[in-house]
């Protein structure tokens, strides 16, 4: 119920600058259309988030033919957290990375990449897979999932914006201007503000749930150092900086209080602790 809620008021929150954006670039008629436009984009993201993210990615289903080894590993992680099976994709990816999308645990993906198949042996493969159910069962997914499409839109809404500035004509700059440099200003600012509203302490508990399945913290710590060494040694090829915040490990931090995840030393400091 209080992942459902925040998914709500991110919802609101876009509108509402789809709207100030609207009213600044085209008066009560912008403002119209980008209610329209903020609706259709709201009811996108709730349904079919999770298939934006996953095409974003250009992740294949994986299927117990095709890959045996780690459906094998979702398989039974599944049974022990009492969860449905999700569905599994590998992302074509060197850097060693997972996330798990979903509206729910019976609509819900895991997707991992190919450098972490490659990467990491079976327990700490079984650790990521454990860590992104943790987000199923605490129904974070489908909050990720919306911010990340939530934070592309309002990314494109600034191109946009920009790009009416450069090449518009000088009739539309001098009635718009205005508009159009909040826009190129806000958008973003309302993006990465929307990817920080997911608290970074989800990830502390997908850990603790890890953990909890594997029945130790070891299995996890060593994948976390394995992700952390691997995310340094091979350059990111992430989509979208949209979606960082839903990886186990992002992939293009940004450090201090912009980070969207905790530093791997204080997940590691936590499991310890237990």
């Amino acid at each position: 119920m209080y992942n459902t809620l925040k998914t709500v008021l991110l919802l609101g929150m876009m509108t509402s600058v789809f709207l100030l954006v609207g009213r600044m670039l085209g008066g009560d008629r912008g403002m119209a259309i980008a209610l329209v436009f903020a609706t259709g984009s709201n009811l996108i993201s709730w349904w079919f988030s999770d298939r934006i993210v996953l095409a974003m990615h250009r992740a294949k289903e994986a299927t117990p033919e095709s890959a045996p080894r780690l459906t094998g590993i979702v398989t039974e992680l599944a049974r022990r957290a009492d969860l449905p099976m999700p569905r599994v994709f590998v992302i074509p990816q060197p850097a060693p990375n997972a996330f798990a999308t979903g509206r729910g645990p019976r609509h819900a993906a895991v997707a991992v990449t190919e450098g972490l198949l490659r990467t990491m042996d079976d327990e700490q493969i079984s650790a990521v897979i454990a860590h992104e159910l943790g987000h199923v069962a605490r129904r974070d997914t489908l909050t990720m999932a919306v911010a990340a499409s939530m934070a592309g839109a309002l990314s494109m809404l600034a191109q946009m914006a920009r790009f009416s500035m450069i090449f518009g004509d000088s009739r539309q700059r001098r009635e718009n201007g205005l508009g159009m440099l909040v826009a190129m200003l806000v958008a973003p600012i309302a993006a990465l503000l929307i990817q920080l509203a997911i608290s970074r302490s989800r990830e502390y508990a997908a850990d603790a749930y890890s953990s909890k399945i594997m029945g130790s913290p070891q299995p996890l710590i060593r994948a976390l150092r394995s992700l952390e060494s691997g995310l340094q040694q091979i350059p990111s090829q992430t989509p979208n900086p949209a979606v960082a915040h839903m990886y186990i490990m992002s992939p293009n931090d940004i450090f201090g209080i912009f980070r969207t995840h905790p530093s791997t030393e204080d997940r590691i400091a936590r499991l310890l602790a237990g």
